[in-house]
């Protein structure tokens, strides 16, 4: 790079709720590239998905241990800090959580990229204020940032797991707590979300939508909620003070509690920290001052960082070790214990084979790059170095692949959906172990093949983990309370009504509408748990029944339910079983089961999805049938040219309906074989608008906004216009492009129904002489269903100016006007055409 423009240095610190990561993928990306590197795969993923939102997935990178989306010519790349490529540069490079840097296990990453990983524009460093000293002795060109929290932080007390506010987190730190506290809310308060660090992202976002959505309002959580991960969370309870670290098992820094407390009140939403009594044991809670230093976010500084020597040396295996074993020679760096790699490398160094075998440089980087595998199921540097070491082997020879067969006969092992939660998480950790192994193609053939098999595997075994922990902790009629109930020797006889009333021992206790059980809102809490636990057992049969009823069930039974709430309901006799999702484009939607077909069978699931499927595709067929058919003149042999190419690809975007002018080149270039096509195939060339005019009918009409709404995004729409109206009120609120979708034309505060503007241009044609003034018949007026001042408006859109003849409202001809020839002004109110038409009346 030229020394004309220096590279910037900032580090941006702070509590948390700052905005410190907002700030630096809004820097990112305004650059032409950049990097950003993070604690978590789980936050990695979080970020990336907002970079996909803002510059499209074809430009955008994941690169994380287990997970690699590395489009070709990708500029922005959201990676664990581990995965930061070294040999990529970039404008932009951001180190998120950079306090890490101080952690025994993975600090020297975290230190090796604050030191040296720069964008050739610009580096940011994110951390807490504890690392100011640092970054001044270490980073003296650096530009330091302070940014104050959003919201305050306020310290409550401890309280009752029963007393504890709804939007809480309770954090603990093994996964039994976790287990455990679930356990206990689902008695108390119903069910709770899990989330801990060692969860897929699957099973994470899972869990995550279950407290976001309000299903329920408690989540138990490891202390990797405190690394960024941003949810709606007003209270955070400490289960406990004190958590083993790898070592040794100690009390939290004042630091580490702040940064967990820092997750409640988040933006400008205050939020409130305390500790989680549970039982009448006396729990040792914050001291008073650890209290003031998290409520003040005043920390004690940082005075080293954990440092490993980057440079290693490759000539021998005595002398790699040696170089790993290298002190530094700065007081703010100090060594740590060994890392699990290092401690695996030096396993393997007594093992006669590795040895034998790591000679020479390649060799050795292979054995250090197998070193580099995660242990994920956490069985220590001894046994973990068991499968680095045969791990090695295989690459040391032959071919230096791993066999295929072994990989084959690993994960085959592992594709079981059988067992308890603990199992399963298990085999997820395993299985995140042959991701790994996937994403690295120097070690395996065809590793494309073995990504999306290790991918499909850990998606079936996360799938598998939140069913179970949605089960266990969120399902308030469990098996549990089922035992209860039958103990105390009550078995409640469950009916339900023709009309869904479900009632227990003659109570009525809710409702099944169609797959889905509303209980009574009158009932008390305690009573409504077990009465739902009662109810299941005779729901189960029920709902089965129903799935065979929807089956078979012919199409008058299945309708399109869309009001302008999102998004649009598939229904079975008024009975929601399914919704309207984003497809691949804006022809071709997906459908979603509802939720409350959950209960149901695989079987019975796949049966309701065929039918349900079977009947979108024919009412898709159906309804915008003839949109298709214009979409298929693109592709067909003899195919129109390709300015006729480029206006249907706008109108089949638009769903049938498309304003003119923003197509008037394209319409210009049409040839007399376009037009023939279009014709043909319904297309209206009008003189306002482009349209296909068999789908202006209401339901065409409403099939269309709805597959439009779920294309485009939108959040909440208007109710599609009324059949049989032909002018309409504009909703200020509705999304822009609405009332074109719907066949309407936005006139000033008022919309038209676009083929009664086509049939009233055509008679203005004929009666028109030239630009000669004339005196529109009273049953225009009445046909587009306006007052005479929108009509003026209306016949001004079209190109014709209101003059007076005799007293007489009369127009002239004057030609449309395009955006641009539109004047900024607005006539004054004396020559305005609404003084002309109140003139007209006095006369």
């Amino acid at each position: 790079m030229s020394g004309l423009l220096r590279a910037s240095l900032t580090a941006v610190l702070g509590p948390t709720n700052t905005g410190k990561t907002h700030l630096a993928v809004e820097r990112m990306c305004g650059h032409a590239s950049g990097m950003m590197g993070f604690p978590l795969r789980l936050l990695a993923r979080e970020v990336y998905d907002r970079v996909v939102k803002i510059k499209g997935y074809a430009q955008v990178a994941l690169i994380t241990g287990e997970e690699k989306i590395l489009p070709e010519g990708a500029r922005y790349f959201l990676c664990t800090a581990e995965s930061m490529p070294t040999d990529r540069e970039v404008a932009f490079v951001g180190l998120d959580e950079a306090q890490t840097g101080a952690d025994l296990e993975r600090g020297h990453v975290f230190t090796d990229r604050l030191l040296h990983r720069r964008g050739y524009a610009e580096t940011m460093i994110l951390g807490s204020e504890t690392l100011r000293p640092l970054i001044r002795r270490l980073l003296p060109d650096a530009e330091i940032v302070t940014r104050p929290r959003f919201s305050t932080l306020a310290y409550a007390g401890p309280k009752k797991l029963s007393r504890l506010p709804k939007r809480t987190a309770i954090v603990a730190f093994s996964a039994e707590d976790v287990y455990a506290l679930a356990e206990m809310l689902r008695r108390h308060k119903g069910g709770a979300a899990v989330v801990m660090g060692g969860l897929s992202p699957r099973t994470r976002n899972a869990q995550v939508e279950l407290y976001q959505s309000g299903e329920v309002d408690y989540l138990v959580a490891t202390d990797a909620i405190g690394m960024g991960l941003n949810m709606d969370i007003a209270h955070i309870a400490f289960a406990s003070l004190s958590k083993f670290d790898g070592h040794r098992h100690r009390r939290l820094t004042t630091a580490e509690m702040a940064q967990i407390a820092g997750r409640a009140g988040r933006y400008q939403r205050d939020g409130s920290f305390g500790m989680v009594q549970l039982g009448t044991e006396a729990v040792r809670g914050f001291e008073p001052e650890e209290i003031e230093a998290i409520e003040g976010h005043e920390f004690p500084p940082l005075s080293q960082l954990v440092w490993r020597n980057a440079r290693l040396d490759f000539a021998s295996l005595p002398r790699l070790i040696a170089s790993l074993d290298a002190r530094p020679t700065m007081p703010e760096l100090f060594k740590a214990h060994d890392a699990v790699d290092f401690a695996v490398l030096r396993s393997l160094s007594q093992d006669p084979t590795v040895a034998d075998r790591a000679t020479g440089p390649a060799r050795l980087q292979r054995l250090w790059a197998a070193c580099g595998l995660p242990d994920y199921r956490k069985t220590g540097p001894e046994q973990h170095a068991r499968l680095v070491g045969r791990v090695f082997r295989h690459l040391s020879e032959g071919d230096g692949k791993l066999p295929a067969e072994w990989i084959a006969a690993e994960v085959a092992n592992l594709d079981n959906v059988n067992g308890d939660i603990a199992t399963i998480a298990d085999r997820i950790s395993a299985a995140r172990t042959w991701t790994y192994v996937a994403h690295r193609g120097d070690w395996v053939e065809d590793a494309t093949h073995w990504a999306e098999r290790t991918r499909a595997l850990e998606d079936k075994l996360s799938d598998a983990l939140h069913q179970r922990l949605t089960q266990r902790f969120v399902d308030r009629r469990t098996a549990v309370l089922m035992r209860d109930l039958k103990v105390r020797g009550r078995d409640f006889g469950v009916e339900i009504d023709e009309d869904g009333s479900v009632t227990v021992e003659g109570e009525a206790i809710g409702t099944l509408d169609g797959f889905r059980f509303n209980a009574d809102p009158t009932a008390r809490a305690g009573e409504k748990r077990m009465l739902l636990a009662a109810a299941e057992r005779r729901l189960t049969g029920e709902l089965a029944k129903r799935a065979s009823l929807l089956a078979g069930a012919d199409d008058a039974a299945f309708a399109l339910a869309f009001d302008g709430t999102m998004p649009p309901r598939i229904e079975w006799n008024g009975a929601r079983v399914g919704s309207m999702a984003q497809g691949r484009d804006a022809l071709s939607p997906k459908l979603e089961l509802d939720r409350s077909l959950d209960l149901l069978s695989a079987a019975d699931r796949a049966a309701v999805r065929a039918r349900l499927e079977q009947w979108f595709a024919t009412q898709r067929e159906r309804q915008v049938g003839s949109l298709v058919a214009v979409s298929a003149l693109t592709t067909g042999e003899g195919g129109v040219s390709p300015a006729a190419r480029g206006l249907i690809v706008q109108l089949v975007e638009n769903l049938g309906c498309l304003v003119r002018e923003r197509v008037a080149l394209q319409i210009a270039a049409l040839d007399k074989h376009d037009r023939k096509a279009l014709a043909a195939a319904g297309v209206r060339l009008g003189v306002a608008h482009v349209f296909v005019k068999d789908l202006l009918r209401p339901e065409p009409t409403r099939w269309r906004l709805a597959m439009w709404a779920v294309h485009r995004g939108v959040e909440a729409a208007p109710a599609p216009p009324p059949a049989g109206r032909v002018t309409v009120d504009v909703e200020p609120s509705a999304p822009r492009g609405f009332y074109d979708v719907a066949g309407f034309w936005t006139i000033e505060g008022q919309a038209v129904r676009i083929d009664m503007v086509e049939r009233l241009a055509q008679a203005m044609h004929q009666k028109r002489d030239g630009r000669s003034a004339f005196i529109p018949d009273d049953s225009w007026v009445a046909s587009v269903g306006m007052r005479r001042e929108g009509f003026a408006r209306l016949m001004r859109a079209l190109g014709y100016r209101l003059k007076s003849v005799d007293g007489r409202a009369a127009f002239e001809w004057r030609g449309p006007r395009t955006e641009a020839q539109r004047p900024p002004a607005r006539a004054t109110p004396e020559h305005s055409p609404f003084a002309i038409l109140a003139g007209m009346r006095r006369g």
